[in-house]
């Protein structure tokens, strides 16, 4: 096995395609054809952590947070990040981040605190927008029950609970080949009626290189009739944050020692109490000043997030409760999700959860 098959397994659990546009994410150091030795998962990759992947044989280190986030334009080992990079380079170990492709995963950040907290009825709270495409084409009507099959296979067709979805018309298409042509229906130079059915099928926008490329190998004609549209549709499992609902309603002071408990902090920094029962909470790991709003039109009565600032918790206006239980605290259950799903597909490699407390936040 070499890295690029961790990588592949990787990218089919949080594609790198869903992660937000100031990010860096995917392989930030190393060689992607370097065979594999071991994998060390970490919420952030410092030194230390480093340290512990050459003690572990890993030569790959899959890390939430992004070591270099910023461009580097000198390496000399002044900084924290070009000390890191330096030793991985020196020790022939790759540095793997997936951050904000995994915040927008269904099965991320944000449903591991769903989880944690024991939340029931999730949703997405920001759905990413333009991330489900709509494939057109037209095919001889004896080759479509085909054709559709293999689109469904490469994951065409699928909408939310539901799979093999596709609308089809049945009508007849006209074409001449010029001299060039090779048609696989009629002759060159003339023109040539088919009986055809025209076929339409959404897909998520990640997986469209498959999905043409399934089109392509199997269709017959020489040249592929197709149309490829972007639409508007919400997706209901890609997105920033989630919502959901506590089993049973809570006071508000019994909801945050509940929340500390779960949550392993003993500090929460809140917006006023409210004096009401919460049942509805809203989270977003990692920085969520952008999502108060969306939290308040969803009716939530508490949104759990980190790095909030002054200003924003005036905005809870008497609407919500904001708690803020620290940027690490909110992303700490990250990197067991990591763990869990590469050691069921990676079975005769060591997967190691890094025991490198990385959290640069004390509390007196």
């Amino acid at each position: 096995m070499i890295i690029q098959d961790v990588i592949n397994h990787l990218e089919d659990f949080a594609p790198l395609s869903y992660a937000e546009d100031f990010d860096n994410v995917g392989l930030l150091v190393g060689n992607k054809n370097e065979k594999l030795t071991g994998i060390l998962v970490t919420l952030d990759t410092l030194e230390e952590v480093v340290d512990e992947a050459i003690a572990e044989n890993c030569n790959l280190i899959v890390s939430f947070h992004p070591i270099i986030f910023k461009g580097l334009k000198k390496i000399t080992g002044k900084t924290y990040v070009e000390r890191v990079v330096l030793k991985a380079i020196k020790h022939d170990i790759a540095i793997y981040a997936i951050h904000t492709a995994l915040d927008n995963s269904f099965q991320g950040v944000n449903d591991a605190i769903c989880n944690q907290l024991e939340l029931i009825n999730k949703q997405i709270l920001i759905p990413q927008v333009q991330t489900i495409k709509k494939l057109t084409t037209f095919v001889p009507k004896n080759e479509a029950e085909q054709l559709r099959t293999a689109l469904f296979k490469a994951g065409a067709g699928s909408i939310g609970n539901y799979s093999d979805c596709s609308f089809n018309v049945e009508g007849i298409g006209t074409f001449k080949g010029n001299e060039l042509s090779s048609p696989t229906k009629g002759k060159k130079g003339s023109i040539h009626k088919e009986e055809e059915t025209q076929i339409s099928v959404t897909y998520a926008k990640h997986l469209e290189a498959k999905i043409l490329k399934t089109l392509f190998k199997t269709h017959s004609y020489e040249e592929v009739a197709y149309e490829i549209t972007t639409l508007e549709n919400k997706n209901q499992h890609i997105g920033m944050g989630m919502i959901g609902e506590l089993k049973e309603s809570m006071d508000e002071i019994a909801f945050f020692n509940y929340l500390k408990t779960k949550m392993n902090t003993t500090h929460v920094r809140h917006s006023t109490l409210l004096s009401k029962p919460v049942k509805k909470i809203a989270v977003l790991g990692g920085s969520g000043s952008f999502a108060i709003e969306a939290a308040k039109s969803y009716g939530a009565q508490v949104f759990i997030t980190a790095d909030l600032k002054y200003h924003d918790f005036f905005t809870a206006e008497n609407d919500i409760i904001l708690a803020d239980i620290g940027h690490f605290e909110s992303e700490q259950f990250t990197k067991k999700i990591l763990v869990a799903y590469l050691t069921k597909k990676i079975t005769n490699f060591a997967v190691v959860l890094s025991k490198t407390h990385t959290n640069p936040v004390k509390y007196f």
